[in-house]
């Protein structure tokens, strides 16, 4: 019985993952942009390795930020550049082009959020600054799982424990 429910377990998960590839196989896109914050006053760095193993130089330009130099990185053939969202950029979609020799244009977009979060994450039990009553609900929902499993463990015969 407990066999099957491990099978079960088992099979749902590698049919989760199966349903994902398709998923990542569509992400064939060889300009990566990243950006820790996403907003206005934070930097983005861009890279790729569309442009071959010999090309050591490289232009982009993004619609907010302007043009910026693309450079060789830490690794040979992968070009990386780094540019700086202007102040007072509001939530919008960033375009960003990179050109490098012989004749390779690549396009990406990006979105940037309206700011840097400020506050506590309200998630349905209140705001974030009761948070005496939180850790006392928490507290008890340990015990109370504790106690459950240790009633459970007393309760089984000796032959049956593992």
């Amino acid at each position: 019985m407990r066999n099957t429910h491990v099978g079960v377990g088992i099979g749902l998960m590698v049919g989760a993952l199966t349903l994902q590839i398709p998923v990542a196989a569509a992400d064939d896109s060889s300009l990566h942009i990243r950006s820790r914050a996403g907003s206005s006053g934070s930097t983005v760095t861009v890279s790729t390795e569309a442009c071959g193993a010999d090309v050591t130089y490289g232009k982009g330009e993004s619609e907010l930020a302007g043009s910026f130099h693309l450079f060789e990185g830490e690794r040979k053939g992968v070009l990386t550049g780094r540019f700086t969202v202007p102040e007072g950029a509001g939530a919008a979609t960033d375009t960003v082009i990179v050109k490098c020799p012989p004749r390779i244009k690549l396009t990406e977009s990006y979105t940037l959020t309206a700011g840097r979060p400020n506050g506590a994450v309200e998630a349905g039990f209140g705001s974030g600054d009761s948070t005496a009553s939180q850790l006392a609900l928490g507290g008890a929902l340990l015990a109370a799982g504790a106690a459950g499993w240790l009633v459970r463990a007393r309760r089984r015969s000796p032959a049956n424990r593992t």
